[in-house]
């Protein structure tokens, strides 16, 4: 790749002189390596420190494996000393801003979608990835050349690689942009005469990046993705690991053609090995079930020998028992056969069944010993690992055949920590036993997220599967510039508050994916363990429960939240199915002092997405936009809270960082975030986090809301934004979310947006209000329709004169209507009975009348001896609101014990009431 020219300053590091000296930190040494071995020793007299070694998330490992991983100070398979230096050099290089610089951006609103065919994505494999070009978008937006950008959770360290990229001027190109030759970035925005323009929107140049892990193969992965590498040094050196290793095993993977040539094995596939319980014979899965013609496996087949009918669940395993020279002991494993090789002879490929030669190749490697370390490494009992351990598998060295094993170990012994990262991105998955056979199609691979051992494994030729990832490799190696890396837990950071600019993550989600166990066969090579007592997961071996995992995600984003720089922002990437995870996630976030402005969509191109109706059913990968509010507020909320003007002064400030527009192509969406629900909720959780009763009422918040500040179709904004909404409105249509319907909160929502487009009447309104009643939660008291538009909406009895919200729908809709005055009989005919939205003054009375009914359901529920399985969610959230304002944090425990915990933990409402009130009661507060 061609050196990049970057705007502002030289982002290179280290600095090279002229005489090819090395300047690091400040410090000049004659090359890199005396720089290297400089800091080695200064990290090697820091190990030595026990109290450095206490510092949370600390791996598990040697000092030596440590320091022979780690390349400080940009590296560190350990905790990295050295952050706190490069952020302070980093600010002093900044350019200098003009003194009334004012940092403001709205929330990154767009939905994104970013495929995963590129050579940086592909290179090396990991559970989780988002792609470089998706985080791309979303730097640009929020940050500046020079910005220093921290992922917490950086997996593969696709977060440094968007950073640099952001200084490349054809990947920003790539992405849709124009870049002018000053190295302002364009993109297109629609003015208010619906017509496209080019607007400036950020600046062509690297940002700095601290990249952090708690594991030591993702940040060995991500150290080597963010690296300058000599790519025709990298070519060469690759080379004759492949040529040295050819010589010595290229034997190992020679087989027979029928006419007597020696051909190279692409692949060999060996088979379960059954018994059949009606005449104990032995069953090669490969032979009685998989129909070869059609390329499948039949569930039901019949056994080779007396023909009963087999299937793999009424069949116990053959076993073999062995002496495994590398552990001293005699072990027990599942037995499996090569049944089929797939060769190369001249060119072209063929297949065979195993003959004498094969086998006697295979038994000669079996009676060799291997002249070279590998990992003996015992297996720990997981949530994953118990399907490697119930056939057999325990430890790691036998995830591999000991062919395969051996020209690992002969190749690991050859390589550089370089070319270490191509070896881990085949050695726990394209090498191992995890790879499934694809019945000859292409892709042989392992199951995603799991330590699946399947009943066909392919073994393939390791020497081949190298070369072609050294090609991969070259391709992906694109930094000229160097990422930050310290391996520890995000729950204690060793850095300074106020240290960063934006903030990009992909946290662990619940128990979708045990990263510790998963990495286990990676770390098992380098020497290296992650320590998985802060990992924030679900997991029953570990004994994390989803509470839990919602404690230590609290942890990781009050760090978060102590490390960003006030006034700015940090996105979420989040991506689990489950809504007590999701709600676990918003939790931690208040919890920890963020809040929330925006949640759109990010495509990963791994399928459809359907739009996010309820928090119940998150059917996409989701990004959050949440802000650290900046520091003059926070002075000033602190001085206001007990006032009223404490709630109006959050909201001003909260409506200047949502998003005063989102599209979706010609039409315009909602705001969700700018409806007074959820503004008044939002509100309230941020009284709550910091400890001060609510001073206002819901009903008050509503009729304060209409009279400080402008509504336009249901939505709050400032002055200077209602007018740029209203200029886009004049281009645009509006687009409604449909709503689902599954409690009795999301009922009153969908009635209300029912009756501001058009009051009716009952008769009207029940039958298409029994149709959305599909997904009612089965723990929520089902309210009749007439109980919910008393409580909640006015009904016009043709008494007094025609209310303003009718009368503009009937004068709006019926010609005949018009000019009509409010009292004219035809009016009030045509309007009685009609249900409406009240408007916010009479409202509130309304409220009150509601609140009260709740609040009588709520007293039922305390006084309850047994579990509630049946009640009203809205009486539960009123009690434990009221609760809050009285400091009866007892009561709110009490009745969250009784009712179901799954219903907690998926009502983010009630999970803020609810760990606020455990966090006061255990402060005695």
């Amino acid at each position: 790749m061609t050196t990049q020219k970057t705007l502002g300053f030289d982002f290179d590091q280290p600095t090279k002189t002229n005489s090819d000296k090395v300047v690091c930190l400040g410090m000049t040494f004659e090359n890199d390596e005396e720089r290297r071995n400089y800091f080695t020793e200064k990290l090697r007299e820091k190990l030595q420190d026990p109290e450095f070694r206490k510092i949370e998330g600390f791996p598990i490992g040697s000092d030596e494996s440590i320091l022979a991983l780690s390349d400080p100070p940009y590296y560190t398979a350990c905790p990295n000393p050295w952050i706190a230096d490069f952020i302070k050099e980093w600010e002093s290089q900044k350019p200098e801003k003009p003194a009334d610089y004012k940092y403001h951006r709205e929330p990154f609103a767009a939905d994104v979608s970013e495929g995963k065919n590129d050579p940086i994505y592909n290179a090396h494999s990991y559970h989780t990835k988002v792609p470089h070009k998706a985080i791309m978008r979303y730097i640009l937006h929020y940050t500046e050349p020079g910005d220093i950008v921290f992922d917490g959770f950086c997996g593969t360290g696709m977060t440094g690689v968007a950073a640099q990229m952001c200084g490349d001027r054809s990947v920003v190109e790539s992405l849709g942009y124009q870049v002018k030759p000053d190295g302002t970035i364009m993109q297109q925005e629609t003015d208010d005469e619906g017509k496209t323009h080019w607007m400036p929107f950020s600046k062509l140049g690297v940002r700095r990046t601290v990249l952090n892990d708690l594991s030591p193969a993702a940040t060995f992965i991500a150290y080597n993705y963010n690296t300058p590498v000599d790519v025709k040094a990298f070519e060469r050196e690759a080379k004759r690991i492949l040529k040295e290793v050819e010589n010595e095993c290229g034997w190992m993977y020679e087989t027979k053609h029928s006419d007597g040539q020696i051909g190279k094995i692409n692949y060999t596939v060996w088979s379960d090995v059954f018994v059949c319980p009606e005449c104990a014979g032995e069953v090669v899965f490969w032979e009685a079930a998989v129909d070869k013609e059609a390329g499948s496996v039949n569930d039901e087949f019949p056994c080779p020998q007396c023909s009963a009918k087999l299937t793999k669940r009424n069949m116990d395993r053959a076993w073999v028992t062995k002496y495994d020279s590398a552990i001293n002991e005699t072990i027990r494993q599942a037995k499996q056969v090569p049944v089929l090789i797939n060769y190369s002879v001249g060119g072209k490929r063929f297949e065979k069944k195993p003959d004498e030669f094969d086998f006697a190749l295979i038994d000669k490697i079996e009676n060799s010993e291997i002249p070279y370390w590998f990992p003996t490494t015992k297996i720990p009992k997981g949530d994953k690992t118990g399907e490697p351990l119930r056939i057999g598998i325990t430890n790691v060295h036998h995830f591999y055949t000991k062919r395969n094993l051996w020209v690992l170990g002969a190749i690991v012994n050859r390589c550089s920590n370089l070319h270490k990262l191509v070896f881990q991105s085949i050695v726990a998955t394209l090498a191992s036993l995890l790879v499934r056979y694809n019945m000859g199609k292409r892709g042989n691979g392992p199951l995603n997220g799991t330590l699946y051992i399947s009943s066909m494994i392919a073994e393939s030729n390791i020497l081949r599967v190298f070369q072609g990832k050294v090609n991969d490799f070259a391709k992906a190696f694109v930094s000229s510039n160097r990422s930050i890396i310290s391996n520890q837990s995000f729950t204690k950071l060793s850095i300074e508050s106020s240290s960063f600019d934006y903030l990009f993550i992909d946290p662990p989600f619940g128990s979708n994916l045990m990263y510790s166990e998963l990495n286990f066969i990676w770390e098992s090579w380098l020497k290296i363990w992650t320590n998985n007592k802060s990992e924030a997961i679900e997991n029953k071996s570990q004994g994390k429960t989803l509470g839990d995992y919602r404690v230590l995600m609290t942890e990781c984003y009050k760090e978060a939240y102590r490390v960003l720089k006030p006034g700015r922002w940090m996105t979420v990437e989040f991506s689990n199915t489950n809504a007590s995870v999701w709600n676990s996630i918003q939790a931690a976030l208040t919890e920890a002092g963020f809040i929330v402005a925006n949640i759109s969509a990010l495509d990963k191109k791994q399928g459809s997405f359907n739009a996010v109706t309820n928090t119940t059913s998150v059917k996409q990968d989701l990004v959050i936009s949440a802000y650290k509010p900046n520091g003059g507020f926070e002075k000033r909320f602190q001085k206001e809270a007990p006032t009223e003007e404490g709630v109006w002064d959050f909201v001003r400030t909260h409506l200047d960082y949502l998003p005063v527009i989102k599209s979706q192509g010609a039409l315009l969406q909602m705001v969700p975030e700018r409806d007074p629900r959820i503004l008044f909720d939002q509100m309230v959780a941020y009284y709550v986090r910091n400890g001060y009763p609510v001073p206002i009422s819901s009903q008050e918040f509503q009729i304060g809301l209409s009279q400080s500040f402008i509504e336009r179709d249901g939505m709050y904004f400032l002055p200077e934004q209602a007018a740029e909404y209203d200029r886009k409105k004049m281009t645009k249509q509006i687009f409604q979310a449909k709503l689902f319907v599954s409690d009795e909160a999301s009922s009153i929502q969908w009635l209300r947006q029912l009756l501001k487009e058009k009051p009716q009447t009952f008769q009207d309104i029940n039958p298409l209000f029994m149709q959305e009643l599909g997904g009612w939660s089965k723990n929520e008291q089902q309210l009749d329709l007439r109980e919910l538009l008393n409580q909640n909406f006015l009904c016009y009895d043709g008494k007094s004169e025609v209310p303003s919200q009718i009368h503009s729908y009937l004068s709006t809709n019926w010609p005949e209507m018009r000019n009509l005055t409010k009292e004219d009989p035809k009016l009030v005919t045509k309007a009685k009975d009609r249900w409406y939205v009240p408007d916010p003054n009479k409202a509130g009375d309304l409220e009150k009348l509601r609140e009260r009914s709740l609040l009588k359901e709520f007293e039922e529920y305390k006084q309850a001896k047994k579990k509630l399985k049946v009640f009203r969610l809205e009486a539960v959230r009123a009690g434990f609101k009221k609760a809050w304002q009285e400091r009866d944090y007892a009561t709110i425990i009490s009745v969250a014990e009784k009712i179901p915990n799954n219903v907690l933990e998926e009502d983010p409402k009630l999970l803020m009431w609810y760990d606020q009130a455990v966090t006061r009661m255990g402060s005695g507060s």
